[in-house]
């Protein structure tokens, strides 16, 4: 389906879908993720910006042949196996429950969610911006999962614009503001010269993907407890930089605020008003360009993610940078 044949009256290019949430006999309390951390910011969406569940868009789940495009077929069948999707969700019960409830609770939902990342590529050239509630599974390249991804969203999305916008969408750029190393559309862009990266990550922790740092176009490796001032003072020098080498048709966003002070696996020092200060200078300095952005989830393991990415959205709203074009 190309662009033109999405945009909706009295919708706004926000993704989600109750099927987001992931759910197996309560294995996933067992993970710090908060398994229905869209739901959760999509309700208070709708009280603070007095919507309706109707005034979202909501995805259809991808396709296996959707995720061949990306994805090997010897990966795709490795996830048939529970205990190889147990190591990708790191969540080690996993490996003695049937696969069709591993699938139906887990995988089945973040098939849901990568139909999202794609979706809102196709919604930001319509509207100028658009927000996928969930995505940013930045650890999963095409032949392997980890670190709670089992598909690479990033990547199927900005393939899937490549093939379907190629008059529109020739260059991507991908800022990675999660708290951990994009690794996997890192090692999916290798040596890719029209996908440019910019990773700002702490460098002490998960996944130390040394070889994957090699497609790094402009990166920061941050230390333990890094606090806002510096924070900010690096992503406004990365953010000209990355614009002086290199001119993008679309930038993919993946706002993790696992940087949040108190994370238990960030292990960053940011405040709520730095990740709400960083997600302004992100929407600013492409949206004033005329660029679209292309907002993901990506982590954060804290309960208070859910109200900060929330307050996050709605500052964008209020400040105008998601006006609808």
């Amino acid at each position: 389906m190309k662009c033109e044949d999405l945009k909706t009256p009295n919708k706004l290019p926000i993704v989600y879908s109750k099927k987001y949430s992931v759910h197996f006999a309560g294995l996933e309390k067992l993970h710090p993720f908060d398994a229905a951390k869209g739901k959760h910011v999509q309700q208070l969406l709708c009280t603070e910006l007095e919507l309706e569940s109707g005034d979202f868009y909501s995805p259809v789940e991808i396709t296996k042949e959707q995720l061949l495009r990306v994805h090997t077929p010897k990966y795709l069948k490795s996830l048939k196996w529970s205990f190889n999707v147990a190591c990708i969700a790191e969540v080690p019960p996993l490996i003695f429950m049937p696969n069709f409830t591993v699938q139906s609770g887990y995988l089945r939902p973040m098939r849901y969610q990568a139909a999202g990342s794609i979706l809102a590529g196709k919604l930001a050239l319509q509207y100028g911006w658009a927000i996928n509630l969930g995505g940013g599974f930045h650890h999963c390249c095409s032949y392997k999962g980890g670190g709670f991804c089992p598909y690479a969203d990033i990547t199927l999305l900005i393939v899937r614009l490549f093939e379907l916008e190629a008059s529109r969408v020739r260059r991507a750029m991908i800022v990675d503001l999660d708290a951990h190393q994009g690794n996997g559309h890192e090692r999916d862009f290798q040596n890719v010269d029209t996908v440019y990266i910019l990773d700002m990550y702490n460098a002490f922790i998960y996944p130390r993907d040394h070889e994957a740092k090699s497609s790094i176009s402009c990166g920061v490796e941050l230390k333990h407890l890094t606090e806002d001032a510096y924070y900010l003072r690096q992503l406004k020098r990365c953010l000209m930089q990355s614009l002086a080498e290199f001119k993008p048709d679309v930038v993919i966003y993946n706002a993790g605020t696992d940087v949040l002070k108190g994370d238990p696996l960030g292990n960053l020092a940011i405040t709520e008003e730095g990740i709400i200060e960083r997600d302004r200078l992100v929407f600013s300095t492409f949206r004033s360009l005329g660029i679209p952005v292309v907002m993901l989830l990506s982590g954060g393991y804290m309960k208070s993610s859910k109200r900060v990415i929330a307050d996050s959205i709605v500052n964008l709203q209020r400040q105008g940078w998601l006006a609808v074009n």
